[in-house]
């Protein structure tokens, strides 16, 4: 099993022990898949937090 898809069940199961129960339950648990799913691509190094966060006249 990838380290993405890791960080996505652990965001998810985080996510669920957090709060049960309702659409904002599900939110919450979408929310933190997916920040599991980025944190898990990051940690693969197929994720380049610099390359999202600098801007475009430094890349001239």
């Amino acid at each position: 099993m990838s380290t993405p898809m890791v960080g996505l069940l652990v965001g998810m199961a985080l996510g669920l022990a957090a709060a049960l129960g309702g659409f904002g339950a599900f939110l919450l648990v979408a929310a933190l898949g997916v920040v599991g799913f980025l944190v898990g691509r990051f940690l693969d190094g197929d994720l380049d937090l610099g390359e999202l966060f600098s801007s475009r006249n430094r890349r001239r």
